[in-house]
């Protein structure tokens, strides 16, 4: 009798580990045209992230895993739901911005973003979910890494009882001075 294979589910800092294998090696371009790397010869990420999602609990439906490759294709970037419906649009992914929302909240919940909420009506969706923080350009609506090394926090009050402190999230306004 065959047996099915068991997903291991990963810890949620595990997952970005798992995703930056999935990106592809990009070879910078020669002088010279190389006709041996065709868009063709280039691996898809598509089965690699599939499993990501699974080991992060999240069933790999097509549009989640059409959202997960415009997430994840390079570097770390912050995102909000409608930048990526804009991304989703131009790259012939069909998708309504109810579902990437409810996409992008659940990839939070799975540990595979973090969510950087600037005020009460907006968020980003950041994809290094390292311990950081982030200047808000309020001019550009634009959200920026802030190195953790940057800024120390101290005296932080005891939590009340029965809780404890899971992490603090900076975010520093920031405007262009004229």
């Amino acid at each position: 009798m065959r047996q099915k294979a068991q997903l291991v589910r990963l810890a949620p800092k595990s997952y970005m580990i798992a995703v930056k294998f999935c990106i592809p090696f990009q070879r910078q371009p020669d002088t010279m045209a190389d006709r041996s790397l065709s868009p063709k010869s280039i691996p898809s990420r598509r089965p690699c992230l599939t499993a990501v999602l699974r080991m992060a609990g999240l069933r790999p439906t097509r549009q989640r895993v059409a959202l997960a490759e415009l997430l994840f294709a390079g570097e770390h970037r912050h995102v909000s739901a409608e930048q990526l419906h804009a991304e989703a649009s131009a790259a012939r992914v069909n998708v309504s911005l109810a579902t990437i929302y409810n996409s992008l909240h659940q990839f939070r919940e799975a540990g595979l973003l973090r969510e950087v909420a600037v005020d009460a009506a907006r968020s980003y969706f950041d994809t290094d979910t390292s311990d950081h923080h982030h200047f808000y350009l309020e001019d550009e609506q634009r959200v920026i890494d802030i190195p953790s090394s940057s800024i120390v926090i101290q005296n932080l009050p005891e939590p009340p009882k029965g809780t404890a402190i899971t992490h603090v999230d900076v975010v520093v306004r920031v405007r262009r001075s004229e």
